[in-house]
């Protein structure tokens, strides 16, 4: 009984360890998308490449001041700095072929819709969403893995509780065939089943809660360090934490119900 005890904490405490480790990283990630989006969302670059249309762009964008937060223009030196580590030889050569560009901020959607209506016939328009779309999808699809990992762990917990509740029961079957006898009944006989599997369940879902959380601490610590695109803006808020909380609390109450679905299986078969 000890041996089937210390299996069954052991198994559990993994796997509540791999279960909140995967809806942690989905949920710091799906912030890191809704912060990025959110940042960039009304910024927008704005390239010139025909020297002839530049005062008509510099015109549009002046007479827009009322939509635009602010504004911008992008030095010939600081985009030779730019380009510097992708283009070897005569920087005086470069800047004969980098376009005039602004990057600008605005102050909603609405006015950056019609300002792009009015600039695109003389000069690129790019918002920052739209150039950094390969990011956020990027992210969408490491949250979707996560979210799948998660369903096949948690499905791997079902059998599992299932299969130690039967071993759980069967190790006990002398004692459930005397509380028969003396006229216990089913629902009794499934209630001392499941003190048992949720005195387990308690520490083992702990022990996975407490391994986990130092390890989306130290994840979330080091996507911050690296300073750039949308790793630098992942995150677990407050609420992420209730959530990654209340897991182990589901998985306990999951436990109880295998529990006492597969303790009454047994004692209906076998009577």
């Amino acid at each position: 009984a000890h041996g089937q005890s210390m299996f069954m904490t052991t198994i559990m405490s993994l796997l509540t360890f791999l279960s909140v480790l995967a809806l942690g990283v989905a949920l710091a990630i799906g912030t890191g998308v809704i912060r990025w989006n959110n940042q960039w969302d009304l910024f927008a670059t704005i390239q010139v490449t025909d020297t002839t249309k530049y005062d008509t762009a510099k015109k549009i964008i002046d007479s827009n001041a009322d939509k635009i937060e602010s504004s911008t223009q992008v030095s010939t030196a600081e985009m030779q700095d730019l380009m510097s580590p992708w283009v070897s030889g005569n920087n005086n050569v470069l800047k004969n072929y980098l376009p005039k560009m602004w990057e600008i901020k605005f102050k909603s959607s609405d006015a950056m819709d019609k300002f792009s209506e009015q600039i695109s016939s003389h000069a690129r328009f790019l918002p920052h969403a739209t150039a950094l779309k390969s990011s956020t999808t990027a992210g969408i699809y490491m949250i979707l893995m996560s979210g799948l990992i998660l369903a096949m762990i948690l499905g791997a917990i079902g059998i599992c509780i299932s299969y130690i509740a039967h071993n759980t029961a069967m190790l006990h079957r002398r004692e459930l065939e005397i509380l028969n006898q003396i006229g216990a009944s089913d629902n009794f006989i499934a209630h001392q089943m499941q003190i048992i599997v949720t005195k387990i369940s308690i520490i083992a879902t702990s022990i996975g809660f407490l391994t986990a959380c130092p390890i989306l601490l130290l994840i979330t610590w080091a996507a911050h360090r690296a300073r750039i695109g949308l790793m630098a803006t992942i995150n677990i808020s407050c609420g992420g934490w209730i959530t990654l909380a209340l897991l182990p609390i589901a998985i306990i109450f999951f436990a109880i119900f295998v529990t006492r679905r597969t303790t009454i299986n047994i004692l209906e078969n076998s009577q």
